[in-house]
């Protein structure tokens, strides 16, 4: 979902990606443009090392900056954003990404932008879309909750291993889908679409969409094909007992370790990260210009 937006910004926090001199470059670039801008900055405890020795900083911990805040800037690729939309989606304060990653779907801004596009959002020249996040939870037994976590991208159910399989049984609303042998099972959000499920041979989905797409990893089997279901779906994934090893990944960043018998159940996250984008920004120019769509046509 996308809604126009005109409210200025007073208070703005920053995180940037640790070990990276780039993102160091990037983050001083953007102090610089957010003190011209003459709005207040809060910087992440983590983040603050980046900028001027003995410069006097407001700081705070990620997860408070949203409780102070009324935009946050991240500075890094889009999977820095990923961390940061677990922290932040909860209180509905919009993110804005300066990309110093590799694709940069999330992260819109390029270094060189900085002054003009950052500066645009800071004046009110932007535009929210609404990103849905997956929550997953792992339950053991007699309904014995393990394990819980959310999702930008996708909620994987894998092997945990590259040389091994598992097998596990897929419950959509309830209804038994099919029992299968593979590495593994993707469930991805519109936002996810772009990354490891298409890498797995999934459908690009437009953020818009209110779908979740189930994409099995290698499976045992030349029909089994990716899967779109509504936005509002419960999905299971059962662990089957010849899995050694299986892990629940969330957005490949958290990890939880399962066992045979044990249901992880995928579901929409009741709570939307809101990215901002300056003005102008088009999901199939994005696509055009890091997918490589058509480049042997030349530009047009």
């Amino acid at each position: 979902m996308s809604e126009p937006a005109a409210a200025r910004f007073r208070t703005v926090g920053l995180v940037g990606r640790a070990g990276n001199p780039q993102v160091v470059e990037s983050v001083g670039a953007v102090a610089r443009c957010l003190a011209a801008a003459g709005v207040e900055l809060v910087v992440e405890a983590a983040t603050a090392g980046m900028l001027l020795p003995g410069q006097r900083l407001a700081t705070e911990e990620r997860a408070g900056l949203s409780a102070k805040c009324d935009l946050i800037v991240v500075v890094g690729g889009d999977g820095s954003i990923l961390g940061v939309a677990r922290e932040v989606a909860h209180s509905g304060v919009p993110v804005v990404g300066v990309n110093r990653g590799g694709l940069g779907f999330l992260a819109d801004v390029s270094p060189e932008q900085i002054e003009d596009k950052l500066g645009a959002v800071l004046a009110g020249q932007y535009t929210v879309n609404e990103h849905f996040l997956l929550e997953a939870r792992i339950e053991r037994g007699a309904a014995s909750l393990v394990g819980a976590s959310t999702a930008l991208n996708d909620v994987v159910v894998h092997a945990g291993s590259a040389s091994r399989m598992m097998d596990f049984e897929l419950f959509i609303n309830g209804d038994f889908v099919y029992r299968q042998r593979s590495d593994g099972l993707i469930v991805a959000t519109p936002t996810g679409s772009t990354a490891y499920a298409l890498s797995a041979g999934g459908p690009i989905m437009h953020p818009g969409l209110d779908a979740i797409v189930v994409v099995p990893m290698f499976p045992h089997t030349l029909t089994s094909r990716p899967l779109v279901v509504r936005g509002d779906a419960e999905i299971e994934v059962v662990v089957g007992e010849s899995a050694t090893a299986p892990q629940v990944s969330c957005d490949s960043q958290v990890n939880h370790e399962v066992r045979p018998g044990d249901a992880v159940t995928i579901r929409k996250h009741p709570h939307a990260l809101h990215l901002a984008f300056p003005l102008g920004h088009s999901f199939f120019e994005s696509c055009r210009s890091k997918l490589d769509w058509a480049s042997r046509l030349g530009n047009r």
